[in-house]
């Protein structure tokens, strides 16, 4: 798992029908230390949402066969899934 900042939404009106009815989000990989993205060059990308996460929240994210799962199906067009909402971090 990773963990991400919710910069935005996605608005698709074609797409996927396994998409249908999901909420996508704009995240960005960051850093536990101090909420930097990982890499200076990391973008956005985009995740589905299984938790009602907002934006400026910080998040968890699981990927690939992991992420499809979340949503019942090893068939689902998702690589990315918002699967948490951060309360705290501690070391």
């Amino acid at each position: 798992m990773h963990l991400a900042r919710v910069t935005g939404a996605v608005v698709s009106t074609q797409k996927s029908p396994s998409l249908n009815g999901k909420k996508m989000l704009l995240v960005r990989r960051v850093s536990a230390d101090d909420d930097r993205p990982i890499l200076p060059t990391s973008g956005d990308e985009v995740a589905v949402d299984s938790v009602g996460a907002g934006v400026g929240e910080l998040v968890l994210l699981c990927s690939g066969s992991s992420a499809r799962h979340v949503f019942s199906g090893p068939n689902e067009a998702i690589d990315l899934a918002v699967v948490g909402i951060v309360d705290s971090l501690s070391r």
